[in-house]
């Protein structure tokens, strides 16, 4: 299969100016590429592990801080030791935090930076296929209080990404399958083109990781139209959040047993079957997108989702006005991803209801 040139670098245009994105093809160029003295890691301590030999480097900087990358260390109370930690090692203004990981050590990493010392700077290593197709650009952090997920947060771009796809080697199964949610999801967004393009490779990614590398960057140059159009999710930027709704619930009355990207590929397919339901789409659309999806998923599809929890994690979304949901839905005969404003009434509830029977 010919699989396209990658190019080696991506620049990002956001409110602090210009950030790169760069592409770095072994851990030589990569610790080259951090320089700096006054850097304090954050770590995943399962890459610290993995990697130990390749990430040396980070022995060499003012401080390290190994994290657990689960839900449960992404809240306010558990990044305060991290705050301490960087002041009893003499973190100023001038110094940079470096985060390694996937998205739970970004965000923390993105949240402590924009807010100690009122901002410093941060570089990102993004260590996992979800981190690195989606999340590394756009500056957002998100942080969970108690049950409610990402309710706390900044817009605080990195002032670079260094990124390398040596790191998805050590991958499970479904980590791999989790970044793959978050790319149909960009896809999906980009238009039906796209999305069947994606869909036409699906099978492949898990043999073949150059064809993983081409969708990576076809992702990211998809995402950079938009967030530098409406970097703080004002506007458009917000049909990002397409799955998101659903999956987030989903995570949150699941304990979070199911990867995010998987969570929201789910949430795709519940959104898609809402709109199905609502004549927002045609059966034929409906079932073009759910092939995919449910192929995504299809691990998880045993896995037994609590209405009642997931729908009181729905009504909580911090993206709801107080009389409505907003939800990302695909809609017309283009299947256009837009904003759907639906009041949480028993029709809605009902096909919430009959989509997570249907699932489990």
């Amino acid at each position: 299969m010919e699989v396209s040139v990658v190019h080696k670098s991506l620049e990002i245009d956001s409110y602090k100016g210009k950030y790169s994105l760069e592409i770095k093809d072994n851990f030589t160029d990569l610790s080259g590429s951090i320089k700096e003295l006054d850097n304090h890691f954050i770590v995943d301590s399962k890459v610290a592990h993995l990697y130990k030999k390749q990430l040396k480097f980070i022995d060499s900087g003012r401080s390290k801080y190994l994290i657990d990358a689960n839900e449960d260390n992404k809240s306010i109370e558990k990044v305060i030791p991290i705050f301490r930690h960087l002041v009893d090692h003499g973190v100023k203004r001038n110094h940079t935090i470096v985060a390694i990981g996937g998205g739970i050590t970004q965000d923390i990493a993105c949240f402590i930076a924009s807010t100690l010392l009122r901002g410093i700077d941060w570089t990102l290593i993004p260590t996992t296929l979800l981190a690195q197709a989606d999340s590394c650009i756009g500056s957002k952090s998100s942080i969970n209080l108690g049950e409610t997920k990402n309710i706390i947060g900044t817009f605080n771009p990195p002032k670079k990404i260094l990124l390398s796809t040596l790191f998805l080697e050590t991958l499970e199964t479904k980590d791999i399958n989790s970044g793959i949610g978050e790319m149909i999801k960009v896809h999906a967004i980009d238009g039906p083109t796209s999305f069947d393009s994606i869909a036409k490779d699906f099978d492949g990614f898990l043999e073949n990781f150059d064809l993983i590398k081409k969708y990576i960057f076809r992702s990211l140059k998809i995402k950079k139209r938009y967030i530098e159009k409406d970097e703080f999710d004002k506007g458009v930027r917000n049909i990002f959040n397409y799955g998101h709704s659903f999956g987030h619930a989903i995570e949150s009355a699941t304990n979070f047993s199911i990867p995010h990207g998987i969570a929201i590929t789910i949430g795709m397919d519940m959104a898609n079957q809402i709109a199905l339901d609502r004549g927002l789409i045609d059966e034929k659309n409906y079932l073009r997108m759910s092939t995919t999806l449910s192929k995504n998923y299809s691990g998880y599809s045993k896995v037994s989702i609590g209405f009642k929890s997931f729908y009181q994690a729905l009504l909580k979304d911090k993206k709801n006005t107080s009389t409505h949901l907003a939800l990302i839905l695909p809609i017309g005969k283009k299947v256009e991803i837009k904003k759907h404003m639906i009041e949480p009434d028993q029709i809605f509830s009902k096909q919430c209801q009959d989509f997570i029977a249907r699932f489990g």
